[in-house]
């Protein structure tokens, strides 16, 4: 291959990699879509899922519980004691940007806390709540 083909190939995989890269507001976009027509996200609502008490788990009754109440600082597993960066995408750029991670997080999180899987209305507005910091 000469020259000029690898470095073509090069800048197409390039361009390919930053056309796939998403953005937490990909992600509110989403999910709002999935929602229906006629909703729009609130970040307001958002706090209130992210600080709500389910009881399913007496150790981590809500989102808050191990990810603390601001969302720009890391939090702490009540369980295995891990450290969990923050969810403010403003203090962890590599927050909600990628499907696969936020697809698997929210699937885990939501079924230890929740108790089943959350809906596209809720994701929408717990990303929204977490790009807007942590502030509704």
């Amino acid at each position: 291959m000469t020259a000029k083909k690898i470095a073509l190939a090069l800048l197409l995989l390039t361009g390919s990699a930053q056309a796939l890269a998403e953005t937490p507001k990909d992600f509110v976009a989403k999910y709002t879509t999935e929602a229906g027509a006629g909703f729009k996200p609130s970040a307001a609502r958002g706090k209130s899922f992210f600080t709500k008490e389910f009881g399913v788990s007496k150790d981590m009754p809500s989102c808050a519980s191990c990810h603390t109440k601001d969302l720009n600082s890391s939090g702490k597993h009540v369980i295995t004691g891990k450290v969990i960066e923050p969810l403010a995408p403003a203090a962890n750029p590599e927050r909600f940007t990628t499907t696969k991670k936020v697809e698997k997080w929210l699937k885990r999180n939501c079924n230890e806390v929740v108790g089943r899987e959350c809906t596209p209305a809720e994701k929408a507005d717990f990303i929204q709540f977490a790009i807007e910091g942590g502030k509704a």
